[in-house]
């Protein structure tokens, strides 16, 4: 998408601060980072996606919506064209009266709402509050969300520009499956163990071994939702020794069990 497309693209949701947007797509889209006055709903369907905002990127999995508050610089990441992304953008005149509202959010969507988003896949581009059926419906979603979504999905990996870490980065992302030390990328890199516990810490505020425990776990929801392997497979590809430790990381970092994870 070229700068014009991108303005036009903005200006269309922006053009009534009262009206709601409606956007169902299925394409690969990168848009630069942006903001706008309107808070936005992602509903990730068969597939998924990526949020960045400033140094972190938060993964999206299906069976998952992400909500944007008004003002925020973001970018939203799809990369494959499997993917669907069902987008509302809200007006946000009141916003500050819920605390909802005001911060991001990535979030695990029940029955009800999911049924409810899709049926909004009827509708598209700039509704209006004159169009009362449509606008009431699309209303009621937005009102319903601080009530519907308690639990926050917890998967961010932080990034950076520091030129000494990208190198590192780079590598642990094409290599998470193999047992990775703080030693002996020490040794790869040429650098003292110490000087990269010091690098992770002050470019990302994460320290290595958190850092590679994040990795993997991304990783391994990226399989779950995009390959038929089963969960002991997934655990060995992403450099875990027993199905037992695999589950163990992964419900502390999600409270959620691998078995149980995707399920409506």
């Amino acid at each position: 998408m070229n700068i014009s497309q991108t303005a036009e693209y903005l200006s269309a949701i922006e053009k009534s601060p009262d009206g709601v947007f409606v956007l169902h797509e299925k394409v690969e889209r990168k848009l630069p980072t942006h903001s706008h006055t309107k808070g936005q709903l992602t509903y990730v369907q068969g597939g998924i996606a990526y949020i960045h905002i400033k140094n972190v990127s938060y993964i999206i999995p299906a069976r998952h919506y992400v909500w944007v508050p008004a003002g925020l610089e973001h970018f939203l990441e799809v990369r494959h064209l499997a993917t669907v992304t069902r987008n509302i953008y809200y007006y946000s005149k009141e916003d500050h009266k819920d605390p909802f509202y005001t911060k991001m959010g990535i979030y695990p969507v029940n029955n009800l709402l999911l049924e409810m988003i899709v049926y909004t896949e009827r509708w598209i581009g700039d509704i209006q509050p004159e169009n009362k059926v449509p606008f009431q419906f699309l209303s009621s979603i937005k009102n319903l969300l601080p009530q519907l979504s308690h639990k926050v999905f917890p998967i961010a990996l932080p990034t950076t520009s520091n030129e000494r870490l990208k190198p590192i980065l780079l590598y642990l992302s094409q290599n998470f499956h193999k047992q990775q030390t703080l030693e002996e990328i020490s040794k790869r890199f040429g650098m003292a163990e110490r000087s990269i516990s010091r690098l992770f810490q002050s470019a990302m505020s994460i320290s290595f071994l958190q850092y590679l425990k994040l990795l993997r776990m991304v990783r391994a929801i990226e399989m779950m939702l995009q390959t038929n392997k089963s969960t002991s497979e997934i655990a060995y590809a992403t450099g875990y020794n027993s199905l037992a430790a695999f589950s163990k990381a992964f419900y502390q970092l999600t409270n959620i069990r691998p078995s149980d994870f995707g399920k409506g």
